[in-house]
């Protein structure tokens, strides 16, 4: 970023704590959340996000099958003007606006896919679609909001196209598939956009993104660094040597030995790293083993989860877990093998970027601004974060005085639609300023 970029935002704050401890009122004095012209566009285009949020809501698709979705996506980006690229991923879209004047190159992005949720909202738009995933036939929704998600940046598309003429830069609207996951033998989502070249021949100065939560309607929150944990799937296998229950001297017990190992993982986040860097999560949620009370069995299964925050911390567990268990179980007598599938990585705010776009979400949310609190829950914008600088931010929309809202993934998820125009005028402020400012 260069040194223009920082003077002109220095009069506000050069770090996010700094942002933080602004009142918000003071900016209100001399800042209006957007220029004239374009609230008014977001003005304008609000019913419509409304209405493209309905009908996605009511026509739910899984990750790597977006196709309906995705065809109302590159529609409206090719009614704009834009040069519009489908089929990356298989069902992602990406549209490119170029403005009138020289600028850098910024990328937004929302998620398109729904989950494997039979809804329970009772909506007048909810979904009553049902298909087969993995096997099974499963009702599906947006019980994610990522069809708030699309939504927003096809408002947010709108909006900028239509300031096409004072807009600085190029700017990519990517629509991603598959953030929730490819179906078990596919690829996709992030990941597969970047292999097949999403940036090959544009690359991003700069990268958004965001996610609706249940956190009040219209706060806006973000933090430097990592946002969202790393999460990769652990299997460990224990082998012993079947006997008799009643004799357990006679062969190796794998049931006790995986209950050390359980316990002997605990240790790694509690002693074995260190904790003020970041904080991380070794879970098992599953021990198979053994068919009845008086037979000590062969082998015992165990799956779980890795979390942390830290990239380099995240391969650090991976070699303090291949050593707890392979070590304890050695010391019974019996084998582990570890088997860790890494998913998707932690997701990491650039330090530089987040600092100088705080000021911009404050001022679209004033009072309702706020450093956001780490998540163990995990996302894919990390592939595009480590690619290039990139910032994720959290958008709540809990409706006011409402004491219950059920959280991401249940099946009774509802976000208040008001956060909308919200998350509409946070994508566009980000572009006119970055942009403007480089």
């Amino acid at each position: 970023m260069n040194a223009m970029f920082f003077l002109k935002r220095s009069t506000l704050a050069i770090t996010l704590a700094g942002v933080l401890a602004m009142p918000a009122t003071g900016m209100a004095d001399t800042h209006t959340p957007l220029p004239v012209r374009a609230q008014s566009l977001v003005d304008e285009v609000t019913p419509q996000v409304i209405s493209w949020r309905q009908d996605i809501h009511q026509h739910p698709e899984l990750g790597n099958r977006e196709t309906r979705t995705a065809g109302l996506v590159a529609e409206h980006l090719t009614s704009l003007g834009m040069q519009v690229r489908t089929e990356i991923a298989h069902t992602g879209v990406v549209g490119i606006l170029k403005g009138a004047k020289e600028g850098p190159v910024v990328a937004l992005r929302a998620d398109m896919d729904a989950l494997p949720v039979t809804e329970e909202t009772g909506l007048p738009f909810a979904s009553r679609v049902r298909t087969e995933y993995n096997g099974e036939e499963v009702g599906v929704a947006h019980a994610c909001g990522h069809d708030m998600h699309v939504a927003i940046l096809m408002g947010a598309a709108q909006v900028l196209a239509e300031m096409k003429d004072e807009l600085a830069g190029t700017i990519i609207f990517v629509f991603q598939p598959a953030e929730e996951g490819a179906p078990k033998g596919e690829e996709g989502g992030a990941a597969l956009m970047l292999k097949e070249g999403l940036f090959a021949d544009l690359k991003p100065d700069a990268m958004f993104g965001l996610h609706v939560m249940t956190s009040p309607l219209g706060e806006i929150s973000v933090r430097t660094q990592g946002q969202l944990a790393s999460s990769d799937q652990l299997n460990i296998t224990i082998k012993g040597k079947q006997t008799h229950g009643g004799m357990p001297w006679n062969g190796v017990d794998p049931i006790v030995t995986a209950s050390q190992v359980v316990m002997g993982l605990q240790t790694i986040t509690s002693r074995q790293l260190d904790v003020t860097n970041t904080p991380s999560v070794i879970s098992i949620g599953a021990i198979k083993g053994g068919v009845r009370g008086n037979i000590i069995p062969d082998e015992v299964t165990m799956e779980g989860t890795i979390r942390t925050f830290d990239n380099n911390t995240r391969d650090e567990i991976h070699q303090h877990i291949e050593r707890t268990a392979v070590n304890i179980a050695e010391s019974a007598g019996a084998t582990a093998e570890v088997k860790i599938n890494k998913g998707y990585p932690a997701t990491i705010n650039d330090t530089e970027l987040t600092n100088a776009m705080a000021p911009t979400l404050q001022r679209i949310a004033g009072d309702r601004f706020r450093e956001a609190t780490r998540s163990m829950a995990s996302e894919d914008f990390a592939y595009f974060a480590s690619e290039v600088p990139s910032m994720y931010f959290f958008l709540g929309t809990k409706p006011e005085g409402q004491p219950l809202a059920y959280p991401n993934h249940s099946p009774k998820f509802n976000p208040d639609e008001r956060a909308l125009p919200i998350g509409v005028s946070a994508m566009t402020a980000l572009v006119l300023d970055y942009t403007n400012s480089h």
